[in-house]
């Protein structure tokens, strides 16, 4: 049960409301909880705060990360059963609740309350907060999931975009000795703490307003001109229903499991080490970088926009092409991109970035196309729970891809006096992992009939809204 302001049937939409105004309300909480991707920005001053090493200061995300696919898990039936606000408001709590935790950690030298605050508790709103839209929007997309999907996803891949840059302003302005142009500079623990702190709060004013005006559609709604028949005619899409309890006995749920994993491992293991890493690229015999601090805090912002491009560019493709191209083209073509990247990827810094844009375009769109592939393989009955059931290989690739390049990168030398030769062996093994996940895509297969629930037609089933 939810307080009655939260229930699904208080936001239903009236006749000749715009689907159009959903999206924004979806961003809203997307572009927030999109900040775990600016965490390395400030990853160093955490580094020398708690005199730790890059391995247990990126188990901060990697917890995070494995939070928000076990939430999303747990509580997607929940989340589809009370409706978005429900959904959006819990979120926002858990979110803002999790930096002031964190922020306590800092000021305590206490690392595990940071473990606690922004990985436990700060993970737990990023999980449902991340699935609280996609369901509503794929109900008020039938037409075009893949965009539908795209327009509430990009958010996340967006929200370092703008975390990244505002981080490093705030860090200056709370600490008058950090200087975002030296490399060399380093933002102190108090500075990060009054980041947090700050961060929290913004948050929370932007989630609520998401929560305050989403709305779902009512239940004999649909798109003007829209024939739900058109849906059988493509092809590895069905017209039946498949539960959340039925989808992870199918073969098909740990096939796209294992895709998306290896998609995700990949990308992540670059998104969180973004700004030392083109630091090290460009780093000489002497030590010293040509990248400047404030040009790799431009970098991962860079790299935010190509994310966030990627879920609505790619996603909206696949209503084209299909899902199952698609994911080839993210799978097929990483692989090259990132074996060109280990090769010659410190030969130019043009060349260097236009090779992390593309990967991290391609991570982005597999984000935002997996709801799209899960709606045509089960159905739109509770695809919600279904996709909360799937970021649980999200979980598992958060600590995967971190752990690959930070023990990497741990057992090649000291954080700040790498170069670009000690990531080869880190970007090689993630040719090696999209290599799985294009073996797994190539086996997927419409699901067998006998896992349909029996007498449900998904096109209107709009209970799971």
């Amino acid at each position: 049960m939810v307080p009655s302001f939260l229930a699904r049937d208080r936001i239903v939409a009236g006749p000749g409301y715009s689907r159009w105004l959903v999206p924004p309300a979806a961003l809203a909480v997307h572009l927030c909880i999109g900040q775990v991707y600016a965490t390395s920005v400030y990853k160093t001053a955490l580094v020398q705060h708690f005199d730790s090493s890059l391995t247990r200061i990126g188990l901060i995300f990697s917890i995070a990360i494995v939070m928000l696919g076990l939430s999303a898990a747990v509580c997607g039936t929940w989340v589809d059963r009370n409706g978005p606000r429900a959904a959006m408001f819990t979120a926002a709590c858990f979110w803002a609740t999790g930096f002031m935790v964190a922020a306590l950690g800092i000021g305590t030298d206490q690392l595990w309350l940071v473990y606690l605050g922004y990985g436990v508790i700060g993970g737990i709103g990023l999980g449902i907060g991340y699935i609280s839209p996609v369901s509503t929007l794929i109900k008020w997309f039938p037409d075009r999931p893949g965009l539908a999907t795209g327009l509430a996803i990009m958010g996340f891949g967006g929200g370092a975009l703008i975390a990244s840059p505002l981080s490093a302003r705030l860090l200056a302005l709370y600490d008058s000795g950090y200087d975002a142009t030296d490399p060399a500079s380093v933002a102190s623990g108090h500075a990060v703490m009054l980041l947090f702190v700050t961060l929290g709060v913004v948050y929370l004013a932007f989630m609520m307003f998401g929560a305050l005006t989403i709305r779902v559609p009512a239940d004999d709604w649909r798109p003007d001109g829209w024939d739900p028949s058109q849906v059988a005619e493509k092809k590895l899409v069905t017209t039946a229903s498949v539960s959340a309890a039925t989808s992870i006995r199918t073969p098909q749920f740990w096939l796209l499991w294992l895709v998306l994993f290896c998609n995700v491992t990949a990308g992540i293991g670059i998104l969180e080490q973004a700004a030392p890493m083109i630091q090290d690229f460009f780093r000489d015999d002497s030590g010293t970088s040509s990248v400047t601090a404030t040009a790799a805090a431009g970098f991962v912002g860079l790299l935010s926009l190509a994310n966030m491009a990627g879920r609505f560019v790619w996603s909206s493709t696949s209503d084209v092409v299909g899902r199952k191209p698609i994911y080839f083209l993210y799978l097929g073509g990483g692989m090259v991109l990132y074996l060109l990247l280990a090769t010659v990827g410190d030969s130019t810094v043009a060349l260097f970035v236009l090779l992390a844009a593309i990967i991290l375009s391609f991570y982005g769109g597999g984000f935002a196309t997996v709801p799209a592939y899960l709606r045509d393989l089960f159905g739109t009955f509770q695809v919600g729970a279904i996709h909360g059931r799937l970021l649980t290989a999200w979980s598992a690739a958060g600590v995967a891809g971190p752990l690959i390049v930070n023990g990497f990168l741990d057992a090649e030398g000291t954080p700040g006096e790498l170069t670009a030769s000690a990531y080869q062996p880190a970007l090689l093994t993630m040719v090696g992992v999209l290599a799985v996940g294009f073996v797994a895509n190539f086996l997927i297969r419409p699901v067998d009939p006998r896992h349909h629930e029996p007498d449900r037609s998904p096109e209107l089933e709009r209970s799971a809204a």
